[in-house]
């Protein structure tokens, strides 16, 4: 089966002005074919997230409008337009909204549903989504709209501000994407106000920001990032997040945004595989969006130069929302204007710096996590998640039943790049059940087709292995489908073992559900509004590559080796000698010093092909 979500390379998408040219055509006969006696242009199939998708498509065709001159669109504007006035544009108060800090005000607002009371949580976003479908018709509104039109329309998105910011409480769901989104339609809105409320607007949005957002961005792998839906990153609205400080950067020209959008971008790009495949996330760890998110990922690739736009999209939506039938939906359709509206073109080569959380060389690439625990590995088209056991999650040795990967201390990295290998030495005090500190010594290194590891700690008693990885998903065209296999060889003996329960909190790589919807039916609450994220935390066991140690090791140290990907044979040699552990491999010889370091304790290692 392929996963559903994450399907091809965002950079694969056309984006020069004949392709945008030849989908804004393709809107124009959609929506002239729709448009209805009284002037929607919403798909008849929409139920949810309706408050800004007939005002998106109007927005669209008035983007064509100035690119074309199609004769046929100012009427259909027009007509469109007046709709969303008079039937999409909401003053009484939804019942049972519960995000009111003052009742009955009597500003606009967009419904998520429209029918009353049926799902009025979603109602903050769709007003700002429906926001910033209006500032992009206003810009377009020269020679299009008649003054009263624009008049009645700055109303209304005045009124949406307004809503946002002082009859609700802000970002009452702790979406990062949203709050920003909110940010950049103050500043589009501010723009077409008189300079006495326009500046306002505009400070306030930048102060929002400021205190509301950025004051309270999450810590992870060592990056700063806008909070989204309680966690740090989500794999679905975090490039969405990228997009939106793009956006506001290029209407506001304030450095903050770009110095924050650059710390996402690289913390994205430390996190993504070559292949473009990632998983994890507060609201949807394993969706990805489409036509979201090329904006932001193209406009920092270049400025962090690198290929960004590897980042597999679902790109069913990859220039717009659609339905089942095709038929194009205008929810979220602002990021299409932009991108269409912003010159900046795809860095496609990647970055040739050193990053703490990754190492990427070639086909090959391994993600850390906070703790420097691989995260996610890829070798060989193949993505390896962490394993489980006894409901501890990683790589590293294992001993009855004790996974050795979580610090009691510093840990150390060291990188190094010579002879066309790429490596990464990390160590990392451990404490077992016996309460004594150990260090594990864990090298990784990859000639860009194939990756070694190799973990060496203190003797372990008992039976202890190597947890190496749950073999999930690989690369298949543009899609990723499932998978149980592995392709590995090891030093010692190599098994691949799978849960010997049953039931959701034991996952089994060769059954049918997939890792999201494992993560929902462990979370506390259900699809779109649990986290994926603390539900696979509750995850027992798992299907886990098992490697045992090494033989030809000195009686003091426990050694394990495995390979990824494909090569010869493998038969690697261990030598102690005065400098460390020597390992030779049929590629390379690298010496992994004494745990305690250099003179300033920082982790030694020598490399040579």
């Amino acid at each position: 089966m392929h996963l559903p979500y994450q399907r091809g390379p965002l950079h694969d998408l056309a984006d020069t002005p004949v392709a945008y040219d030849t989908v804004l055509a393709e809107v124009t006969e959609d929506a002239l074919e729709r448009l209805t006696p009284e002037g929607s242009l919403e798909h008849p199939g929409a139920l949810l997230d309706v408050g800004d998708t007939s005002l998106g498509v109007t927005a669209l065709l008035a983007l064509a409008w100035q690119r074309t001159k199609d004769p046929r669109l100012p009427e259909a504007v027009d007509r469109s337009l007046a709709f969303h006035l008079r039937e999409r544009v909401f003053t009484d108060d939804n019942p049972g909204y519960p995000n009111l800090r003052l009742r009955d005000s009597g500003l606009p607002y967009a419904r998520y549903v429209l029918e009353a009371g049926a799902h009025p949580i979603g109602d903050w976003p769709s007003t700002v989504w429906a926001l910033l479908q209006a500032v992009n018709l206003l810009d377009a509104a020269d020679g299009l709209l008649d003054g009263d039109q624009r008049a009645g329309l700055l109303t209304v998105a005045h009124g949406y501000w307004r809503w946002l910011t002082e009859a609700t409480f802000f970002n009452p769901q702790e979406a990062g994407n949203q709050a920003i989104g909110c940010v950049v339609g103050g500043l589009m809105l501010a723009r077409h106000l008189p300079s006495s409320e326009g500046e306002p607007v505009r400070a306030r949005a930048l102060s929002l920001y400021a205190d509301r957002i950025r004051a309270h961005r999450v810590l992870d792998r060592g990056a700063l990032l806008p909070p989204e839906h309680g966690g740090a990153y989500d794999n679905n609205y975090g490039p969405i997040s990228l997009s939106f400080l793009a956006q506001a950067h290029r209407v506001s020209g304030e450095d903050v945004f770009t110095e924050d959008g650059d710390a996402l971008a690289r913390y994205i790009d430390a996190r993504l595989t070559n292949g473009g495949f990632d998983i994890g996330g507060p609201r949807y760890g394993e969706q990805h969006s489409g036509f979201e998110s090329v904006l932001g990922l193209r406009y920092f690739s270049g400025r962090i130069g690198s290929d960004l736009g590897r980042y597999r999209g679902d790109t069913r939506w990859g220039r717009h929302a659609v339905h089942l039938d095709g038929g194009i939906d205008g929810h979220f359709a602002f990021m299409l204007v932009w991108q269409i509206q912003d010159p900046a073109r795809w860095h496609r080569t990647p970055s040739t710096g050193i990053a703490r959380h990754q190492l990427r060389a070639g086909t090959v690439s391994v993600a850390f996590d906070d703790r420097m625990t691989p995260s996610l590995v890829e070798a060989g088209g193949t993505y390896y998640l962490p394993a489980a056991v006894n409901r501890q999650h990683g790589f590293g040795p294992v001993t009855d039943g004790f996974l050795l990967c979580r610090p009691m201390g510093r840990v150390r990295v060291r990188d190094l790049r010579t002879d066309g290998l790429a490596a990464k030495l990390v160590t990392k005090p451990v404490v077992g059940r016996d309460h004594v500190l150990r260090h594990v010594r864990s090298l990784y290194v990859t000639n860009g087709t194939s990756l070694w590891m190799t973990v060496a700690v203190e003797r372990l008693d008992g039976t202890p292995y190597l947890l190496a990885g749950l073999p999930y998903a690989a690369d298949d065209g543009d899609r990723v489908r499932r998978t149980a296999e592995a392709q590995a060889e090891a030093a010692g003996e190599l098994r691949l073992t799978h849960p010997r329960m049953t039931g959701v909190e034991n996952f089994a790589a060769d059954a049918e559900t997939t890792q999201e919807q494992a993560a929902f039916a462990l979370a506390a609450d259900p699809r779109g509004y649990g986290n994926p994220d603390d539900g696979w935390r509750h995850l027992v066991s798992s299907t886990a590559l098992e490697v045992e140690p090494a033989p030809g090791v000195r009686d003091d140290l426990c050694v394990f080796a495995v390979r990824y990907g494909p090569g010869g044979r493998y038969a690697p040699v261990f030598e102690h000698t005065a400098e460390g552990l020597t390992v030779r491999t049929e590629v390379f010889e690298a010496t992994l010093g004494e745990p305690a370091g250099d003179a300033s304790g920082e982790p030694v290692l020598t490399l040579r092909g």
